[in-house]
């Protein structure tokens, strides 16, 4: 199908997830996974204002460069690694086809 492209999901009891998204309604992975009902809650509305979208980028897909908002944010989050990102500031579009990201444990346990 045209402007779709799968994104595997990895949740964070090691489930993974094929999801297929769209790539012509500007949404980010963020919202892929709400919409999808994966456990990601996205508190600030996908402003990077929180970290409750923490995702480990797991393929070699080359992502936009991050922002400063975002390198903020994720200096104060628990469990960062070398591969964090916010799922907000991930846009989907036609190159991510075959992304694989893994959910960041939730810093509220």
């Amino acid at each position: 199908m045209e402007n779709m492209i799968k994104v595997r999901v990895i949740d964070r009891e090691g489930t993974p997830h094929e999801l297929d998204a769209p790539t012509d309604m500007n949404m980010n992975l963020m919202e892929l996974c709400k919409s999808y009902e994966l456990p990601v809650k996205g508190t600030c509305g996908g402003m990077a204002l929180c970290s409750t979208c923490h995702v480990y980028v797991l393929s070699d897909h080359e992502l936009h460069e991050m922002t400063e908002d975002e390198e903020n944010i994720l200096d104060q989050a628990f469990f960062v690694e070398d591969n964090s990102r916010l799922g907000c500031q991930i846009h989907l579009h036609d190159d991510l086809d075959g992304l694989e990201v893994k959910l960041a444990p939730d810093s509220d346990n």
